[in-house]
């Protein structure tokens, strides 16, 4: 249901800032010009290949990140046209928000922390760096140039500045990324067969939506039960967040987009945009059935083991020969220090060009 717009929403006048001033565009907002610098980017395109659970070569049919940013872009738009929030905005931020994730997922993000100690790697960090730095398209500047709003959209885990609380169209985005991953990760897992549809049955939102699907579907057909029960429990989590969501703006007398950004100062610990209690226990729930049950699957270890591999043999192989990299990498060691540099390369690498590299290296 479409609401009017709330005054504590980002409107399209507010913190639409840039490091190098623009002028506004006839046509479109400064969140809708956010959305499509990002769709238009290399590192945008490149998640078509790159890993949610399931590598690439393994089907055509699993999510990819560049899938999952749709599924939580069109999750985020919902419920902030539910909650009266700026759609193009949490659009943006959705889209933008796994640009920074290297090839293979979490395993190629997790050989990477290692490699990168002390620093470490982040993926939040890395999609900063691409949208402020890295992209090259513009002549008068590095990275995208997004709106001072996208940038603190995207900054996931840093503390913004002036102490400044997330908007609530950022943190929508959060709770949307989690429900599409858990769910989408579920239903990717039952299609492959590395879940069985009795084996989750001790999961309490998926057992409840089962049964109810079951009885109200004509068909006995596991994948057609399996996708309707999915459906039927992002709508559930969905429904429960705006409703709680819309509880919570009217229990702390949010008004304005000021009482937002200032909420934290107030209210340490506590969140404008959740479930209900009795939802976020079932969420969590599903969260470590998957840890446990799919996360760890044999396959995955040992998928995820061959990623590190490849990942590490490519970063050590790139600090004895850092002439391999393409030349706008080269001209970058120039003024940046080499492992920042490598690590910025192969954080860009899709799962399929790390492969090649790695075949590469060997002398296959």
């Amino acid at each position: 249901v479409c609401m009017m717009l709330a005054g504590y929403r980002v409107n399209d006048s507010e913190l639409i800032e840039r490091e190098f001033h623009e002028p506004q565009h006839p046509l479109r907002t400064a969140f809708q010009r956010d959305r499509d610098r990002i769709i238009h980017c290399k590192a945008f395109r490149r998640l078509m290949y790159k890993t949610q659970v399931f590598v690439n070569y393994l089907g055509d049919n699993f999510r990819t990140r560049l899938t999952h940013s749709l599924e939580v872009s069109q999750i985020s738009r919902t419920t902030a046209r539910a909650l009266g929030l700026n759609e193009d905005l949490s659009e943006a931020i959705s889209l933008a928000h796994d640009l920074g994730h290297p090839p293979f997922g979490h395993a190629g993000e997790a050989a990477l922390n290692e490699l990168m100690k002390p620093e470490g790697f982040d993926h939040n960090e890395q999609t900063l760096r691409i949208v402020s730095i890295l992209e090259e398209r513009y002549a008068d500047f590095n990275g995208l140039n997004l709106t001072k709003a996208v940038i603190m959209g995207l900054q996931k885990h840093s503390n913004l500045t002036e102490g400044l609380s997330h908007s609530l169209e950022a943190l929508l985005v959060d709770m949307c990324d989690e429900i599409a991953y858990s769910n989408h990760d579920l239903e990717d897992g039952l299609e492959k067969s590395y879940l069985a549809v009795d084996e989750v049955q001790q999961v309490s939102l998926w057992n409840n939506h089962w049964k109810r699907t079951a009885e109200k579907v004509s068909t006995t057909q596991e994948k057609i039960l399996i996708r309707t029960t999915i459906r039927s429990m992002i709508n559930d989590l969905v429904t429960n967040l705006v409703t709680e969501t819309r509880a919570n703006i009217k229990k702390y007398g949010i008004e304005t987009l000021d009482d937002v950004l200032h909420f934290q100062q107030n209210h340490h610990g506590e969140s404008l945009v959740s479930f209900s209690d009795d939802m976020a226990e079932q969420a969590v729930e599903l969260k470590r059935f998957l840890f446990r049950s799919m996360y760890r699957h044999p396959e995955i270890v040992r998928m995820n083991l061959r990623a590190k591999s490849v990942i590490t043999r490519i970063f050590s192989f790139l600090m004895e020969n850092s002439g391999s990299m393409p030349a706008q990498f080269l001209k970058r060691l120039e003024s940046e220090d080499k492992s920042i540099v490598v690590k910025d390369f192969i954080a860009g690498m899709t799962d399929r060009y790390a492969l090649d590299w790695n075949r590469f290296i060997l002398g296959l």
